[in-house]
């Protein structure tokens, strides 16, 4: 059995990234129950969608921002005190949102400012996480181990938001909190017993490190076209996440309702990763990849209308379908970027790819400024119809058409 899994996932068979793998369930599965939890929170002291919107924005806009610097820090320091140091301060972050809800002290204010602390944070730990873990692996099965990180959000995005929807249905969404810090703890012991020194490269200037990291993916059209398709993709074919308390309560579903809708994006998501490993190097994988991203907006845009009629079963099929299409496009796109980065800037380069998984939230803002006049279901449908302009026009770039392995060789 263990050869099988190591065969499928040769990065596995690594004592090291086994390791870091599996504590990086616990800090991944802390921040997305967390994530949850604060969209919960924040939705039942309001009501509001505009202020899920912007605690979507407090989640993003902090991190977009720190990316840049935070892929500096990656190439240039210890890699591993830098995740020691980055994932404390997540732990007590959490721990002081989990006593200021189980006291009665929260405010949405709060947890906004909270959210936001969390999210500079990530716009550290993110690159750095990307530039630390392929020196866990040898080259060769580099390919496997994008795939497993990929398993790892899409695997707690299945079970997490379910449980974290029971959890707040039973208990309390502060129950919830000081699970997400326990997750977090998990990961600190874990990188305090990997004793793997990593110095970084001093090198230029920051900034001049950051304009280099830049440079080559404005020269590069693969890099270029392919990562702000992701933004995008991210942007718009994910803010129904964020805005999920909204669609649960048109759909007349509760907390556990609310869960079993997340959970199903988790459940399309792992059905994406099983495809997108069967999908080899050829010449159709660029538009693979384009088809996976359309597909995505058309199955999201029967979710939102799913929303209308309502029909909750329909919606949970629309969003597992939608989720596993973007499943499909983000590894492959990721896959093709991580083989094809220069070492030297991996942690740039990689870090302003990191920024996808912060426009997620930051879509929701849209959304949910759009939703205060025009309603939920009608804003997600204004914002894919704005997608589709976008895919359309970065699909039409050869580079990214014509791509046809993940090695980044193409026609």
């Amino acid at each position: 059995m263990i050869k099988l899994i190591t065969d499928r996932y040769p990065a596995l068979a690594f004592s090291l990234y086994r390791r870091y793998w599996l504590a990086s369930l616990g800090s991944v599965g802390g921040w997305q129950i967390a994530a949850v939890a604060m969209g919960w929170l924040v939705f039942d002291l309001s009501g509001s969608v505009l202020d899920l919107g912007i605690l979507g924005a407090a989640l993003a806009l902090p991190g977009i921002v720190m990316t840049m610097v935070g892929g500096v820090i990656a190439d240039r320091f210890e890699k591993r005190t830098v995740l020691l140091m980055t994932t404390w301060v997540q732990v007590l972050v959490l721990i002081l949102l989990a006593c200021l809800d189980a006291l009665g002290l929260i405010s949405v204010t709060q947890v906004w400012l909270l959210a936001a602390i969390i999210s500079t944070v990530s716009g550290i730990d993110g690159p750095t996480r990307q530039a630390f873990f392929p020196h866990l692996i040898n080259r060769d099965a580099l390919l496997s181990a994008v795939a497993l990180n990929s398993v790892l959000w899409q695997l707690t995005r299945m079970v997490v938001p379910a449980v974290a929807g029971l959890i707040i249905a039973t208990y309390s969404t502060a129950l919830v909190f000081w699970l997400a810090a326990l997750g977090y703890l998990i990961m600190l012991i874990v990188l305090l017993q990997i004793r793997l020194h990593l110095p970084g490269i001093q090198g230029s200037s920051p900034l001049s490190q950051i304009m280099e990291g830049l440079r080559f993916i404005v020269v590069n059209p693969l890099f270029r076209n392919l990562i702000l398709l992701c933004y995008a993709s991210m942007f718009f074919l994910s803010a129904y996440q964020q805005l999920m308390p909204a669609f649960a309560d048109l759909l007349g579903a509760g907390p556990k309702g609310f869960g079993l809708l997340m959970s199903a994006s988790g459940v399309g998501s792992i059905v994406g990763t099983v495809i997108s490993g069967a999908i080899k190097p050829g010449p159709r994988y660029g538009r693979t990849m384009l088809a996976a991203a359309g597909f995505s907006a058309v199955m999201l845009s029967a979710f939102a209308v799913s929303t209308m009629l309502p029909s909750y079963l329909l919606a949970l099929l629309f969003v597992l379908f939608s989720a596993a299409g973007l499943s499909v496009f983000l590894i492959l796109s990721a896959t093709a970027l991580q083989f094809e980065v220069p070492d030297q800037l991996r942690g740039r380069v990689l870090g302003i790819h990191t920024i996808t998984y912060s426009l997620m939230p930051l879509g929701a803002l849209l959304i949910g400024a759009l939703a205060e006049v025009y309603g939920t279901p009608v804003a997600m449908l204004m914002g894919l119809a704005g997608y589709t302009f976008i895919w359309m026009g970065l699909g039409a770039s050869a580079s990214i058409r014509h791509l046809e392995q993940p090695d980044g060789r193409s026609n």
